[in-house]
């Protein structure tokens, strides 16, 4: 009897489920996320990833911007000679109002403008020490929607913000956090795009949840494939995600083998993505931590194929 019901709910499971390398019934959409180099001699090894990536045909590859606008400078350098690079690929600017007045924001805008920019990832951002969360002239993302919105330069900015599965930590609740979501949507935000999670359950509650406050426009998941399991917990720390019990136990003794520790964190993130895909979900945002491989093969087990472009792993800022 119980053989016979196992026999049954094994075949029911698995004509739910595609097998790993099977295709998906729906193309995936997929863009980046990459960080500007800390030294001069690292833009070619960041050109050449996106090199990578790029093959790959991405909605966009997007440009992080530090805490307090404190990589501004190689933010732009960076966008500059991915630009020049690649000019078929669109970029999006990370652009944050903490620490900054509405000027230096606007300066930045004229800048991403000038350089071919159409997207903006619109974010309050993190200060940096000693600095306050914000200028109150431009107190946070709701406001810096506006003022993007508000800008008379006759630019069509797509508009991305942030959204956290988990809440945002700083949150007075999850439903103050979910109506300042549709607050800044309200402003003028074109896409959502969530901080890193490991439990689908976490997004496809907040996704549900969102819907029902109002959020109508596109609502991405954002993915972190796990090479560095310390790294991205110390990042979950300060964002409020969260780590899975089990999942340290997967990357245990992995300290001296990046290679494995690499296949572990892709094969995890293609299993979150394919199970996204099982529900609905075919849009996503990979978080790459400037490595191409993972990202990459995350792309590959989702029926994602390369396409030809060139890379300039020695390319410099002009």
């Amino acid at each position: 009897m119980f053989e016979d019901r196992l026999e049954v709910e094994t075949e029911e499971r698995l004509a739910r489920r595609p097998w790993p390398a099977e295709p998906l019934a729906r193309s995936i959409e997929v863009s980046f996320e990459v960080f500007p180099p800390a030294t001069e001699a690292g833009y070619g090894t960041v050109v050449e990833t996106v090199g990578k990536l790029a093959a790959m045909g991405p909605a966009f590859v997007s440009v992080t911007y530090g805490a307090g606008g404190s990589t501004r400078h190689r933010t732009a350098a960076l966008i500059e000679v991915l630009r020049r690079e690649f000019p078929e690929l669109p970029i999006a600017g990370h652009l944050t109002c903490g620490g900054a007045s509405a000027g230096e924001l606007h300066e930045v805008l004229d800048q991403y403008a000038e350089l071919g920019v159409r997207r903006v990832v619109a974010l309050r951002g993190d200060p940096t020490e000693g600095q306050p969360t914000a200028i109150n002239e431009v107190p946070d993302a709701r406001a810096l929607v506006e003022l993007i919105r508000g800008r008379p330069d006759g630019v069509e900015w797509h508009v991305s913000v942030a959204g956290y599965p988990e809440t945002h930590p700083l949150a007075a609740s999850r439903q103050a956090d979910l109506s300042y979501l549709a607050d800044k949507v309200s402003a003028g935000a074109d896409r959502v795009i969530s901080q890193f999670f490991f439990d689908n359950e976490d997004f496809l509650r907040f996704h549900r949840n969102a819907r029902a406050a109002g959020v109508g426009v596109p609502i991405v998941p954002g993915i972190m494939p796990v090479a560095d399991l310390a790294k991205i917990s110390r990042f979950a720390q300060r964002c409020g995600a969260s780590i899975p019990a089990w999942m340290p136990d997967l990357y245990e003794g992995l300290d001296g083998d990046p290679d494995v520790r690499r296949l572990v964190g892709a094969t995890l993130a293609a299993e979150q993505c394919r199970h996204l895909a099982e529900h609905g979900i075919n849009v996503l945002h990979l978080y790459t931590m400037n490595h191409a491989a993972i990202s990459t093969a995350v792309c590959r087990m989702l029926g994602m194929r390369p396409r030809k472009t060139k890379s300039h792993p020695t390319a410099q800022p002009a």
